[in-house]
C-alpha cells in the first residue's frame, strides 16, 4: 500500500485524535496538539461523510468546553483550518474560536505566556546610570519613519533631519523590542543613550562598519553620511 503525503498527515491526525478521545474519556482535560488533533480529525471525518461546509464549522465549534481543556489552551486556539475532501474536491474550512464556553469562562482563563508582575516590587529603572542626550528630529519624508531601539540612531533614515554627529554611537532610550514613530513634517524630542556592548556596529545603513570608539571610523562615518545625503550630516 502506497501513501501519499496527505495520507500520511491524515492518519497522524487520526492517531493523534484517537489519543485525545481515550484522554477525554477518562476525565483528562486536553493539552493544545490534543485539541486541535480531535477538532481537525471530526472536521476531516465530516466533510468525509458527506456534511456541508456550514453543518462542519457549527459542529466543530460544539465539540470542546473549556471544561474539558487545560487552562490556557482556549485562548492559544484562535482558529482551526484543514483542508477537507468533499464531493466537489478540496476545500480549506476553517473554524474560529473553536473551544467553546463551559462553567470556567475564557476571559477568566489563564492567559498562556504572561507576564504576572508583583505589584509590590519596586520598579525597574531603564538605563539606570548612563549619560543621556536629547536631540530634536524632524521628518523631511512624506511618510511614516518608525526606528527601532537598538539602532544606531546616526544611520537612520536619511530623511530625518537631526545632529547626526551628536548621534553617533548613541541609540535611543527606550526598552529593548520597541521604537519611536516619526511623522511627516513633525518635530520631537527623543532622548539617547550611548550604546553598550563591545561597542562594534555593522550593517544597520551601512555607514560605520566598525567600532564607534574608533575616531577613524567616525570621521569616514560621517563623510559618508554626507556623501549619501543623510539629512543633518
Amino acid at each position: 500500500m502506497n501513501l501519499a503525503p496527505t495520507e500520511m498527515e491524515r492518519l497522524i491526525i487520526f492517531n493523534a485524535a484517537q489519543l485525545a478521545r481515550t484522554l477525554k474519556t477518562r476525565g483528562c482535560r486536553l493539552s493544545q496538539p490534543e485539541a486541535v488533533a480531535l477538532i481537525a480529525d471530526e472536521m476531516l471525518l465530516g466533510a468525509r461523510m458527506g456534511m456541508t461546509y456550514e453543518a462542519i464549522v457549527e459542529m466543530a465549534g460544539q465539540l470542546l468546553t473549556t471544561d474539558d481543556v487545560m487552562p490556557g489552551v482556549a485562548r492559544m486556539i484562535e482558529k482551526i483550518s484543514v483542508e477537507a475532501n468533499f464531493e466537489e474536491g478540496t476545500k480549506m474550512v476553517i473554524v474560529f474560536d473553536p473551544i467553546a464556553t463551559g462553567k470556567e469562562p475564557i476571559a477568566d482563563a489563564l492567559v498562556p505566556g504572561e507576564v504576572i508582575v508583583d505589584e509590590a516590587a519596586p520598579e525597574i529603572e531603564l538605563n539606570a546610570g548612563r549619560p543621556r542626550i536629547s536631540l530634536d528630529v524632524v521628518n523631511l519624508g512624506d511618510r511614516d519613519i518608525q526606528v527601532r531601539s537598538h539602532t544606531h540612531f546616526f544611520e537612520v533614515n536619511r530623511m530625518l533631519q537631526f545632529d547626526r554627529a551628536k548621534a553617533f554611537g548613541m541609540r535611543l532610550d527606550a526598552a529593548s523590542g520597541s521604537g519611536v514613530r516619526f511623522e511627516p513634517g513633525l518635530r520631537r524630542t527623543v532622548q539617547l543613550v550611548p550604546m553598550a556592548g563591545n561597542g562594534v556596529v555593522r550593517g544597520q545603513g551601512g555607514l560605520t562598519e566598525g567600532a564607534i570608539g574608533d575616531e577613524t571610523v567616525r570621521q569616514a562615518a560621517r563623510d559618508l553620511a554626507k556623501q549619501r545625503g543623510y539629512q543633518g550630516a
